[in-house]
């Protein structure tokens, strides 16, 4: 039996979410966020349309998954994101106690790994280079047509 939930096909569904990201004028960046084999949520930035420094496709998701959870720890999800998190996305994973982490491109001047996976919770698991160049790209495409 072909299982289509492989991690490349969670990953393809959060750069749908960057895509919807990159079309509203906002920087490029997708999460979904998976609990057995099931997208509970998604998100995308929106900082441009509300004006808020905060509202990071991670932390947008992140409030969504635990909203459809009813429970404020994800200690069983995964979340999928396009870009490596900031250290404040990291942060607010860290305090949902996030399962695992799948980041497809890191991300040097800005990204929490700067100061170290200690960011995130002891337990979380971390893996990353899922779709690293198709992630890439869409950052890369989104900044050129912005200059």
């Amino acid at each position: 039996m072909l299982d289509i939930y492989t991690p490349e096909y969670f990953m393809k569904q959060a750069m749908l979410e960057a895509e919807k990201a990159a079309q509203s004028g906002e920087i490029p960046v997708g999460v979904v966020i998976v609990s057995h084999q099931r997208i509970i949520a998604r998100g995308h930035n929106v900082v441009e349309q509300l004006g808020d420094v905060t509202a990071h496709a991670e932390m947008i998701a992140i409030t969504a998954a635990a909203d459809y959870l009813q429970n404020k720890y994800l200690k069983d999800c995964t979340v999928y994101v396009t870009l490596e998190p900031c250290v404040m996305c990291a942060g607010a994973l860290r305090w949902s106690q996030v399962g695992k982490l799948v980041y497809a491109a890191a991300d040097p001047k800005a990204g929490f790994m700067r100061y170290g996976k200690e960011l995130l919770h002891p337990k979380t698991k971390l893996e990353y280079g899922i779709l690293e160049s198709e992630c890439r790209a869409l950052m890369k495409t989104f900044f050129t047509d912005k200059r």
